[in-house]
C-alpha cells in the first residue's frame, strides 16, 4: 500500500477522495434537510472531518516528524479557540 520514501499509493489517494466525495454528498443532504440549530453542528463536523483527511493524507501529515504532528495540532487547537470565542459571543446575544 505505500510507495517508496514514505509517500502513499496512488490507491490511498482514491480512497480518500472518494471519502471526500461521500462527505461533500452527506453536507449537501444536511443542508436541505431542517436540523433546527443542529445544522450547524453537523455541517461544522462533517467539515472538520473533510479538513482532517485533507491534511493527513493531501498535506502528508500523516507520514511526517512528530514536529509537524505537533505544530498541524496546534493550528488545529487554535482554531477550536476561535470558534469557541466566536459561539461564546453569539450565545449571549
Amino acid at each position: 500500500m505505500y510507495e517508496t520514501d514514505n509517500h502513499p499509493a496512488m490507491k490511498t489517494y482514491y480512497i480518500v477522495f472518494g471519502l471526500l466525495i461521500a462527505l461533500l454528498l452527506l453536507s449537501v443532504g444536511v443542508a436541505e434537510v431542517d436540523l433546527g440549530r443542529w445544522n450547524f453542528i453537523a455541517a461544522a463536523g462533517i467539515a472538520t472531518c473533510k479538513a482532517i483527511f485533507i491534511m493527513l493524507f493531501f498535506m502528508h501529515v500523516r507520514y511526517s516528524t512528530p514536529l509537524v504532528w505537533l505544530f498541524s495540532f496546534a493550528g488545529f487547537f487554535w482554531l477550536a479557540i476561535l470558534f469557541s470565542l466566536t459561539l461564546s459571543d453569539y450565545a449571549t446575544r
